[in-house]
């Protein structure tokens, strides 16, 4: 069992091998360090990203296996099918990051406290303000009073999006945000959603686990595809057009 823990010191751009990750607690791979944009660009370039909770300091890591939903897979059963046919939201792309990650921050009925801390919100909004993080919006309400309602956020690395979290206010507003998402990588070859960590809510909606090697070769494969920069250009998005291909395409249940 692999039992060395790395600590991270003031180069930005050094990371341990990711295959140096301990088993136990599986994929910790270091301790320390910052969350500068230098350090977090290149954590999610080698498969690494930042994990912690209050009173705990700065983890890295690299899980193995790594939960991730293809391109085309996001699942669409019948309710939700039904329910997309008359759903009354509008959706946004980079309008409000910093209120989407606001409302991920906040804690979940179900669970004790949050591990999007000031100091985690401020280091992706600079990656926002680099064009490297990215935010999808589900609005609720009439023309010019809409409400958020929904949203995730996440680390573009070439045609990969790399998820950090979603909420989700009102009924299936986090998975409309993920079918849209879904449709912005569907023209790359190698996109791929990486969602680090299965649980039950990804498993239902088309994320699989596969071994980090992997995940590794499949996000070097995307960090080189070249992407066009306006993909997540700031605008509103008319997901209806998209509705005829969502049905048609993706798995009924």
């Amino acid at each position: 069992m692999k039992q060395t823990l790395y600590y991270l010191n003031d180069d930005e751009t050094w990371f341990p091998p990711v295959n140096d990750a301990l088993e136990d607690p599986s994929g910790l791979l270091a301790v320390g360090g910052d969350l500068s944009s230098t350090r977090l660009i290149n954590a999610y370039e080698h498969g690494i990203f930042p994990w912690y909770s209050d009173q705990e300091p700065l983890l890295w890591w690299s899980p193995d296996p790594r939960a991730v939903i293809d391109v085309g897979e996001v699942r669409v059963n019948k309710s939700l099918r039904k329910f997309l046919k008359k759903c009354p939201y509008k959706v946004s792309i980079n309008c409000c990051f910093e209120q989407v990650i606001t409302q991920c921050s906040l804690p979940r009925s179900e669970e004790n406290g949050t591990w999007i801390f000031p100091e985690m919100k401020a280091a992706y909004v600079a990656l926002h303000q680099q064009h490297r993080a990215h935010s999808i919006e589900i609005w609720s309400g009439e023309s010019g009073s809409e409400t958020l309602v929904g949203g995730l956020y996440g680390v573009q690395v070439g045609s990969s999006f790399c998820g950090e979290s979603m909420f989700s206010a009102q009924p299936n507003a986090s998975k409309l945000a993920l079918l849209v998402l879904e449709n912005q990588l569907a023209k790359y070859q190698h996109s791929f959603i990486d969602c680090q960590l299965p649980n039950p809510y990804l498993i239902s909606m088309g994320a699989k686990t596969i071994d980090r090697d992997l995940f590794l070769d499949r996000l070097q494969m995307a960090a080189i595809e070249e992407v066009n920069p306006d993909d997540f250009e700031p605008r509103n998005v008319d997901w209806r057009a998209l509705l005829h291909k969502v049905i048609g395409e993706h798995e009924l249940l």
